[in-house]
């Protein structure tokens, strides 16, 4: 029996137009509200993600986030 989607968790969070727009867009693409498509990525994380496709993208993230912030 699959476990019952119960949105009980809610969270404000910040991110960049172009995280915001592709965010939408796979939730529309796939059909899923917003909250629908986050609940799936955090429940899916390690199966959705290449592990060292992640960790380089990171490193890259966290090098320019200084100058991203200003």
């Amino acid at each position: 029996m699959p476990k019952r989607l119960r949105l009980t968790r809610r969270f404000t969070v910040a991110m960049t137009n172009d995280a915001h727009r592709t965010l939408f867009r796979f939730a529309e693409e796939a059909g899923l509200s917003v909250d629908e498509a986050l609940t799936f990525f955090f429940e899916h994380f390690g199966s959705v993600t290449h592990a060292e496709n992640l960790r380089h993208r990171l490193r890259l993230f966290k090098a320019e986030l200084d100058d991203r912030k200003a």
